[in-house]
């Protein structure tokens, strides 16, 4: 991948060119911001720039030996760390044994989530970065470089690492191999070990600004140029959640009639019909569980900035925006809080897989409690 296929973050790039330039290239480099926004691209990117056999001013020219294979993800010199999930096939997996579906994924679909990814994979299950992922990383490392100046490892999702791989991580962080970059791709980097944060040299990347979404969108979709900037403002930045809007209606129409089911009954304090909401919910994917929750506190949030007049900060779909022109009341400055603090420990909960039956019951009896204040 090269820089220019990258949506967006400029200032970012400049940076990362900057770094090669001027001979500071860090061994470890921490690329942290919200999900979505293409973190994963850029450390792409900034990989194939970094051995790229004819570099074209601020970018990689994208057909020397080197840039070929990286954009094909099989330059011998790159190698990937990032969740997977046990199966009947892969009892004990690392990567690698995932490594073939990961190419295809990414090649098919660089803009992509953590969801996405376990949704390709058709995994019920949470993804970890498994303690035996540890020695296959040492064991690459090991071997000299191939063809390249430099060895690569891209880690996505740190923070999904087991506190044994995590361990063994940071040695070779603190005595990392010669000619070795260590590219760490995190959505929450505050979940990853602090000695691994104190031993990398950390770039923040903010969301995307909507102008570069909506370029982007319009670019790949057949839409109007008022749609795609009113499909990028409902974004909040993360350009995988525009392209959810609008590829996912059908979803997303489910998450908010189950959120609005919710609200009313819990409202009306029907235990009985709430039992029978718990229970439709229980015996959907813990992903989809998971992005539900995610789902809803959008629409707290959204539903709190109409209550208190904030109508240039709302991103709200004209179905939500109806709805809540009536529900807003409901979410205020003595509950807002508190619910927001529900969902989202609901959501934690359930990635510490927690009892999802159990989780949801609870939820439903904070709501009713909450939405009375």
């Amino acid at each position: 991948m090269k820089f220019n296929e990258v949506i967006g973050h400029d200032k970012i790039k400049q940076q990362l060119v900057s770094m090669v330039k001027e001979n500071r290239v860090s061994h470890a480099q921490l690329i942290a911001g919200p999900a979505g926004i293409g973190k994963i691209n850029l450390a792409l990117a900034f990989a194939q720039y970094l051995n790229c056999q004819d570099r074209q001013g601020d970018d990689s020219c994208g057909v020397c030996n080197s840039c070929v294979k990286y954009s094909k993800l099989i330059h011998p010199d790159l190698h990937f760390v990032f969740p997977v999930v046990k199966s009947a096939k892969h009892k004990n997996p690392v990567s690698d044994s995932y490594i073939h579906e990961w190419r295809q994924f990414v090649l098919g679909n660089p803009y992509f989530d953590i969801h996405q990814w376990f949704n390709f994979l058709d995994a019920d299950k949470q993804g970890l970065i498994y303690s035996q992922e540890s020695q296959e990383i040492i064991k690459k490392l090991n071997f000299k470089t191939f063809e390249a100046k430099y060895k690569v490892m891209i880690i996505w999702l740190p923070e999904k690492m087991h506190v044994a791989a995590a361990n063994k991580l940071l040695k070779l962080l603190e005595e990392p191999p010669e000619g070795t970059v260590f590219l760490l791709v995190s959505d929450n980097p505050n979940d990853i070990l602090g000695t691994i944060q104190s031993r990398s040299q950390r770039l923040n990347v903010p969301s995307l600004e909507l102008s570069d979404i909506a370029n982007a969108l319009q670019s790949e979709y057949d839409l109007s140029k008022e749609e795609c900037e009113r499909f990028a403002k409902l974004s909040v930045g993360n350009y995988v959640a525009a392209k959810e809007i609008i590829n996912q209606g059908e979803e997303r129409t489910y998450f908010f009639d189950k959120f609005v089911n919710m609200m009313r009954l819990a409202y009306g304090r029907k235990l009985f019909d709430l039992i029978d909401w718990c229970d439709d919910m229980n015996r959907q994917s813990k992903e989809r569980q998971k992005n539900f929750f995610e789902f809803a506190l959008r629409l707290i949030r959204e539903n709190f900035m109409m209550n208190i007049q904030e109508q240039d900060l709302l991103y709200l779909t004209p179905e939500e925006e109806n709805f809540s022109t009536r529900f807003s009341p409901f979410i205020n400055d003595g509950n807002v809080l508190q619910l927001s603090e529900e969902f989202s420990l609901a959501h934690s909960h359930l990635e510490q897989n927690g009892n999802a039956r159990i989780i949801l019951m609870d939820l439903c009896l904070k709501v009713i409690m909450l939405l009375k204040q």
